[in-house]
This record gives C-alpha cells, structure tokens and sequence, in this order.
C-alpha cells in the first residue's frame, strides 16, 4: 500500500484559494497600499471578531481610503 499524504482539501480547492489570495493581493498593489500591511492588519481584526456586517471595510479600496483619513489625522 502507498503512502498518501493529504494536507486538506483537494488541489482544486488548493488552486482555488490560491487564486483568491493572489487576487487580493494584485488588488492590494493596485490600490496603492502594501500586501504585507494589509493582510496583517486585516487578519488581526478577523481573528479579534471584527463584526461581519462591516467586512466591506476591510476590501483594499475601503483600507486604503480609512488608512489615509487616520494618517491626516
């Protein structure tokens, strides 16, 4: 008998969610603001319950945008 590994769901799963990562993070340059920050600073809100009804905060374009009015301020 093989040994067969699994590391989670299948590779088109895998695939898939590479593919959303990688379009967050294209999305991230777009709109000027730094993949790093970004995923970090989100994350961070997620993991400490950040309310779902204002997840539209978190798209790049909002982060950016609420980032540059805290940084004027």
């Amino acid at each position: 008998m093989s040994e067969t590994r699994h590391y989670g769901p299948g590779p088109d799963q895998g695939a898939e969610n590479w593919a959303c990562i990688a379009s967050l993070i294209e999305t991230c340059k777009l709109c000027g603001v730094e993949p790093q920050a970004y995923l970090t600073d989100v994350l961070t809100k997620l993991v400490n319950l950040w309310p779902a009804s204002r997840l539209d905060e978190l798209m790049p374009w909002a982060w950016a945008a609420e980032r540059g009015r805290s940084l004027a301020a």
